[in-house]
């Protein structure tokens, strides 16, 4: 079992998460490229003491940047979860 802190990156504040959080009590985490479903859903709880009613997840290519050189490089791979809550939960991000 992976700690809570592995898995949970960061919480991700944008307008279209902020928008989701007002309006369908959902929240948007960067996490670990290796965690499954549970695995959030259990940090998520552990975390900050909230119960999940489901957890949604996407995986995003990291993009090619290209160097001062005619080289490529690539960014980091990563993966979004979307984490709905649970009727009266609430996550304080202040």
């Amino acid at each position: 079992m992976k700690h809570a802190d592995a898995i949970i990156k960061e919480i991700q504040l944008t307008e279209k998460g902020t928008a989701q959080t007002e309006l369908e009590n959902k929240y948007f985490f960067s996490v670990a490229t290796s965690a499954n479903k549970p695995e959030i859903k259990q940090a998520v709880e552990g975390l900050f003491n909230v119960s999940v009613k489901s957890v949604n997840t996407m995986r995003y290519q990291g993009k090619r940047k290209r160097e001062r050189t005619v080289r490529f490089g690539k960014r980091a791979d990563w993966k979004r979860a979307i984490v709905t809550l649970e009727e009266g939960s609430r996550i304080d991000l202040a």
